[in-house]
């Protein structure tokens, strides 16, 4: 019965790398993306690249253990997941508010170290942030979420420098 048992895992193991996720990237629309909507500076750019962009685009860079089941199945959750709550590359088609809203929350997730997820930086080192480096991409967040900021006149340096006095015209 135990043989049995050893030879049905590596069986069972073989067979699941038959049924594989879809892990093709959705088309990328530059006019879209953040980078040219929100105009993010230099440095924060590189940031959200290096920790964000993987599970937060549609530039995910799948790793060579993405395509072995059952882990597989986990990093392709994960992806999904991850566009369905904030997509840098479709960032371009959600209202004023609704990227100042996402934008806020994001930021909240950064400063509480709930982002990046610990599971994706300790396969990912380059996506480990520093504490400038949490503080920088937070506080860009922060800057340019909450009431009236994000809106597409935004040059990406803090809500504060968006049109004034008319920020609230948007809703």
């Amino acid at each position: 019965m135990k043989n049995k048992i050893w030879l049905a895992i590596p069986v069972a193991l073989l067979a699941i790398q038959f049924i594989q996720p879809d892990i093709r990237n959705p088309p990328v629309v530059a006019a879209m993306d953040i980078q040219q909507v929100a105009n993010p500076p230099a440095d924060v750019k590189a940031v959200l690249k290096a920790a964000c962009y993987d599970c937060h685009s549609n530039e995910t860079r799948y790793p060579w253990y993405s395509r072995v089941a059952p882990v597989s199945w986990w990093v392709a959750n994960h992806v999904d997941e991850g566009r369905e709550a904030l997509n840098f590359s479709t960032f371009g088609a959600l209202s004023p508010g609704d990227r100042s809203e996402i934008l806020e929350e994001a930021g909240e997730k950064v400063t509480e170290g709930e982002m990046p997820l610990a599971s994706y930086t300790w396969m990912h080192p380059e996506a480990r942030l520093s504490a400038a480096q949490r503080n920088l991409l937070s506080g860009w967040l922060n800057a340019n979420g909450g009431e009236g900021a994000g809106a597409p006149e935004n040059d990406g340096q803090g809500a504060g420098e968006a049109e004034s006095g008319d920020a609230d015209d948007d809703d």
